[in-house]
């Protein structure tokens, strides 16, 4: 999988530019606020057809434009995928793929393989389990169109079942039948969905763990615990044994929605006790992992987006780094530091095709 060429228009800080990509490893170097992370968004945006950074697309429009358009061909399997993504104030966001609209832009997850890395990833540490829901669900979802149909499905049905425990409340009554109905389709998908991540993290944990020993010299022992109420019991027992405070909270407190990724280091939570380094070397074995199981579930290699890579990182983990880029299969690369001879020297190491391209303003 290969990125050729990009066009943007009004995206973010960017009111026109165009670029062509011929090289293994691509660079932009520049000083910080000239918009090197926002040439990596609008790459991902092309893969996903959503911001990696912010979910309200209108704000990715620039500011006093109207609109936004990139525009990305790729070559993928010696065939080349044109990939188009517009917004106009007002209106609904289009995707399209060589000239024809996707009526769902779910449907378009997975043609594009890529994996971003940013300093932002810090939040899968630091934030909710929503955010580390999300990530399982990226990955996974990257090869499974049914899996991502099942999420959507489940969040549909649990907006539901919430919305008639609140009906309930507020007009002081009940109808267990009615309940029922939602209990038994969230069961349904919700074990789906259980039975996946569970799959998923079994064949998933030793990439990790591969790769997280590489960057760190095998001297952390760090774990990703899956946790879910599904571990106790089925989801319709859960909804039994939770009714009333169900009822009294007026919504749905169990389920795949309350799933979460616990970060350990030797024991410890790794929010609390690791170190900047630590959790920076954590979050991309966790990432590289995601690229590696991705190109061994698609057969393609992803494109992988790296933003920042001294960020919070020593010299010896950087070193590491580069060197697993050597020597692993990886695709192209795309990649952002504030420093041209840094990153120059440390791409020299390597033996693959590089441009770097210099950013400003």
């Amino acid at each position: 999988m290969n990125l050729e060429q990009i066009h943007i228009l009004n995206f973010k800080n960017i009111s026109e530019t165009s670029f062509h990509f011929t090289k293994k490893i691509n660079c932009f170097v520049g000083k910080n606020g000239q918009g090197k992370t926002n040439l990596l968004d609008a790459i991902y945006y092309l893969a996903f057809g959503k911001s990696y950074f912010n979910p309200i697309a209108v704000q990715n429009i620039k500011h006093s434009e109207e609109f936004f358009v990139v525009d990305g061909t790729f070559s993928k399997n010696d065939k080349q995928e044109h990939i188009v993504c517009s917004l106009k104030r007002g209106q609904k966001k289009i995707l399209k793929r060589n000239g024809k609209v996707y009526d769902k832009f779910a449907d378009h997850v997975g043609l594009i393989p890529l994996v971003m890395i940013s300093p932002s990833d810090q939040d899968l540490i630091s934030e909710g389990s929503e955010t580390r829901r999300k990530f399982i669900d990226l990955v996974i979802s990257q090869q499974s169109s049914a899996y991502l149909q099942q999420v959507i499905q489940y969040q549909k049905v649990l907006s539901q079942r919430n919305a008639l425990l609140k009906y309930f409340a507020i007009n002081r009554v009940f109808d267990i039948d009615t309940l029922s109905v939602y209990n038994e389709q969230l069961h349904e998908l919700g074990s789906a969905i259980f039975i996946k991540r569970n799959e998923f993290m079994k064949e998933f944990h030793p990439i990790f763990t591969k790769y997280h020993q590489q960057i760190t010299g095998n001297n952390e022992t760090v774990e990703i615990k899956y946790e879910s109420q599904l571990h106790e019991k089925p989801l319709i027992q859960l909804f039994d044994d939770f009714l009333q405070k169900d009822r009294m909270l007026q919504y749905t407190a169990v389920g795949t929605h309350k799933d979460d990724l616990l970060f350990e280091i030797n024991g410890y939570p790794i929010k609390k006790y690791g170190s900047q380094g630590q959790q920076k070397s954590l979050l991309i074995a966790l990432k590289l992992a995601q690229f590696d199981f991705i190109k061994k579930q698609s057969g393609v290699l992803p494109i992988l987006l790296f933003d920042d890579i001294f960020d919070k990182l020593d010299a010896d983990r950087v070193k590491q780094i580069v060197q697993m880029v050597n020597d692993a299969t990886f695709g192209q690369l795309f990649m952002t530091d504030t420093h041209q001879d840094r990153t120059e020297l440390m791409i020299k190491s390597t033996d693959l095709d590089y441009e770097i391209f210099k950013i400003t303003n």
